[in-house]
């Protein structure tokens, strides 16, 4: 699953993408609110964590830009500010949700699983391969009742190809989706390798290789 920061404050934003990348979340971060704004409306995300106080555009007005839009995406507001109003004005402009610094970093993460999981189950929570199923709500992949053991980059893998079935994907594209911007994997035998697990455990005929392009699944 793939998540935007949107944070100025450079060394929480570093703890939170760490924090997160341990889960199965690839977390894209932008330190202003114009560039948070340009990469929500240019890239698909399963989540915008937005703080409020940002420089160049606050979060109130990028939360109201984006849903002006008819961009639907989760959104996660995080501000210092505790006076109800402000919670308020957040929720009634778009927000789904919001969370007052300081917080615990378990309770992002179970205030993020919570967004992300009602949004999927709005969508498709289950994706099918040949005889494998993917429960997007578990985050669990079966092959007739039985459980597929996979790590969290692997199982994200999985349902980014799924849920652009038919559609090769390049290398970087997978990196950006499943690893998130900033981690440097451009040089590294990371998809390959990723890809050459599945395949053993999924079975190869699942993931094809586009030459030139990527992988997909058709």
């Amino acid at each position: 699953m793939r998540l935007l920061l949107i944070e100025d404050h450079r060394e929480l934003a570093e703890n939170i993408r760490e924090f997160l990348a341990l889960e199965t979340y690839a977390v894209t971060v932008r330190h202003t609110g114009t560039a948070g704004l340009q990469e929500a409306m240019t890239e698909p995300f399963d989540l915008v964590i937005l703080d409020i106080n940002l420089p160049e555009m606050d979060g109130f007005t990028l939360c109201e830009r984006l849903r002006e839009s008819g961009n639907k995406t989760p959104i996660l507001m995080l501000t210092a500010r505790d006076a109800s109003e402000d919670i308020v004005h957040g929720l009634n402009i778009g927000a789904d949700d919001y969370l007052t610094k300081p917080f615990k970093l378990d309770e992002l993460l179970a205030r993020a699983r919570s967004l992300v999981r009602r949004s999927k189950q709005e969508s498709q929570p289950l994706l099918h391969v040949g005889d494998i199923t993917v429960d997007t709500n578990a985050l669990r992949v079966t092959r007739d009742d039985s459980v597929i053991d996979l790590t969290p980059k692997q199982y994200s893998l999985l349902e980014f190809l799924l849920r652009n079935r038919g559609k090769a994907q390049t290398r970087t594209a997978i990196i950006d989706h499943v690893w998130g911007r900033g981690d440097d994997l451009m040089f590294s035998q990371t998809v390959e390798v990723h890809v050459a697990h599945l395949r053993r455990k999924l079975g190869k005929d699942v993931i094809h290789t586009v030459m030139g392009t990527g992988y997909l699944i058709p």
